[in-house]
């Protein structure tokens, strides 16, 4: 079976930036199980796995806009201290953040005594990115995981770097 819309796939991979520093990478952990065709991955990596078999390697370059997006400034903005209060935040810290375009991963840039400057860019917005692996499995979804629209079973981890992790209620 072929990698096409709304079937299992399971992936080793590792992402390297353009200077060849790995930042993420399955290797010595679980490797990547995802329903093809739903956006999970960055659009670029879907559409070069689109019609890879089992055993097949991949290795794709992707510049920012098929991968996390351009760098947004408009996303980097302060917001009033009092809206984390009780919280412990501090600078380089990430957290997920509801927004009208559902769960964004935030970043906290700088913490002050009024305010909180916080950017809502993808951390790897901006990067070209390289990602290389091999698909290990492919199988077709069941009517359940279509219709929650992503993988269950045992590997149902929260492997979910695209919408900061947490589905169906699994919320930190």
């Amino acid at each position: 079976m072929k990698v096409s819309d709304n079937a299992v796939v399971t992936l080793d991979f590792t992402v390297t930036n353009a200077d060849g520093e790995i930042l993420d990478s399955t290797e010595n952990k679980q490797p990547l199980q995802y329903l093809h065709g739903t956006g999970f991955l960055v659009t670029g990596l879907e559409t070069e796995l689109n019609g890879k078999v089992v055993g097949e390697d991949f290795e794709v370059t992707l510049s920012p806009d098929q991968a996390y997006g351009d760098y947004d400034e408009a996303l980097v903005q302060s917001v009033p201290g009092e809206l984390f209060d009780g919280m412990e935040v501090a600078e380089g810290d990430t957290f997920v953040a509801e927004t009208d375009d559902g769960h964004r991963p935030v970043t906290i840039l700088e913490v002050a005594e009024e305010y909180v400057k916080v950017d809502g860019n993808h951390p790897l917005a901006g990067m070209t990115l390289s990602f290389r692996g091999v698909v290990r499995e492919v199988r077709e979804a069941t009517e359940e995981e279509l219709a929650h629209g992503h993988v269950h079973g045992e590997h149902d981890h929260d492997h979910d770097h695209e919408h900061g992790g947490g589905c169906c209620g699994h919320h930190h």
